[in-house]
């Protein structure tokens, strides 16, 4: 078996951040970029771009997007083992404290995933928590269900920042 992953980075989280976007776990491109969302045909900041009309093209745009829309971002899982960057791949998964960290940012009032498996983590270990949850598409491009546009749909009417 692969040697066990931990998170490579820390949570964005803002004084005043209202939504908690949930990823499963960073991808083997975002490990080596040490940034969220990094895998080049991840559509998750054009998706952000699109509904906010901000740019991304860099990280510190992609920062300022956040804190202006009161985004944060963090995953699910704080260590597994994986054979590539798939969701389906994740193996022997230990989850992040989600209920400690909402405690320590009580601003945080709605959870938002952005994938299936992210859903199904907090589902399995913090269906208790009385926070409101919505589920996104997944952006990544292997999730081809929905086109580009439909998923923009979705992240406008549940994240909801102009």
């Amino acid at each position: 078996m692969n040697e066990v992953l931990e998170h490579p980075f820390k949570p964005i989280v803002f004084k005043d951040t209202q939504i908690l976007i949930l990823g499963s776990f960073p991808s083997i491109q975002s490990f080596e970029k040490n940034f969220y969302y990094a895998h080049p045909r991840n559509q998750f900041w054009k998706l952000l771009e699109k509904v906010t009309t901000y740019p991304v093209n860099n990280r510190d745009q992609k920062l300022w997007l956040l804190k202006e829309c009161k985004f944060g971002l963090w995953d699910m899982v704080k260590a597994c083992n994986r054979d590539n960057s798939l969701d389906s791949s994740l193996e022997n998964e230990e989850v992040n404290d989600l209920a400690a960290f909402l405690e320590e940012h009580p601003s945080i009032k709605k959870l938002a995933f952005t994938g299936k498996k992210a859903e199904s983590l907090f589902k399995t270990h913090f269906s208790h928590l009385a926070v409101e949850t919505v589920y996104l598409p997944s952006p990544s491009a292997a999730y081809a269900k929905m086109t580009f546009d439909d998923k923009a749909a979705q992240y406008e009417k549940f994240l909801g920042c102009s």
